[in-house]
């Protein structure tokens, strides 16, 4: 079977709905601060990397001057709707427009708000931006969404200006090649018991799906990049013992990363 990029991206948003990831209203501008439901867990996760992002490399920068912000995989736009609240002007790029969790589902934090951002649906592989544009250029949950790394990457540095950053946001990272490989294996053979019907259009996309610093490095050799510790709940640190314990791969970690442009 052939799947189009349409098909799958549909199919995706139907996918992410049911997972419950389709929020609006006092839910949706509560993000990463997420109390209640079935992804309050998972978003305490990612609570952590954003408190990270602010103190390790927007707070450090926007101490001279108010920073332009692009959010690449903005997804509904809620860390767009945060960094705007701090003042910065923030611009939410992704390649799905739809009302689950796409850019359209943005309405909700731009209706009567003070703090507005722009939305673009463009893929961050082709940007359509001038050079020097941002200061800082964040992949929002979404490098491992990748087909090409180094194009990815490459994009990001040329629309950032002098001295700024590239961060990378809640994007799985491995120890090794060898792990990551093993998790991609795991989601193929479990593809039916959790996708259902739609598991083949659903796997269809040659995604890079995960992250190493080696995969980092080659992309782009003259950046230099930094890890920045994101410190998680203990639950969630425990993983890698409890992984252990049982005879299973190491889990990825969540950390966020950034690399500085001359």
């Amino acid at each position: 079977m052939s799947v189009s990029a349409a098909q799958f991206f549909a199919e995706y948003a139907r996918h992410r709905a049911e997972e419950g990831r389709a929020l609006h209203g006092d839910e949706l501008r509560s993000l990463p601060y997420l109390r209640a439901g079935p992804l309050a867990r998972q978003w305490s996760v990612r609570a952590r990397s954003f408190e990270t992002l602010i103190s390790k490399i927007i707070n450090p920068m926007a101490a001279k001057k108010r920073l332009d912000i692009l959010d690449l995989g903005a997804g509904n736009g809620w860390l767009c709707y945060r960094l705007a609240r701090f003042g910065h002007r923030a611009v939410a790029l992704d390649i799905r427009d739809d009302e689950s969790d796409g850019l359209g589902a943005a309405c909700d934090l731009l209706t009567g708000a003070n703090h507005q951002f722009e939305r673009i649906a463009a893929s961050f592989e082709n940007l359509p931006f001038e050079t020097r544009s941002f200061d800082i250029v964040i992949f929002n949950a979404s490098l491992h969404y990748a087909t090409n790394l180094g194009r990815a990457i490459a994009e990001a540095e040329r629309v950032i200006r002098r001295r700024g950053m590239i961060a990378i946001l809640d994007s799985p990272f491995y120890a090794s090649e060898r792990e990551g490989e093993r998790m991609v294996a795991e989601k193929m053979a479990q593809g039916a018991a959790r996708f259902g019907a739609r598991a083949e259009i659903l796997l269809s996309q040659n995604f890079l799906e995960f992250l190493t610093r080696e995969k980092l490095e080659k992309a782009l050799p003259s950046l230099t990049w930094i890890r920045h510790r994101v410190r998680y709940p203990l639950w969630y640190e425990m993983r890698p013992l409890l992984a252990q314990f049982k005879g299973k791969r190491s889990p990825s970690r969540f950390d966020v990363w950034s690399a500085r442009v001359s």
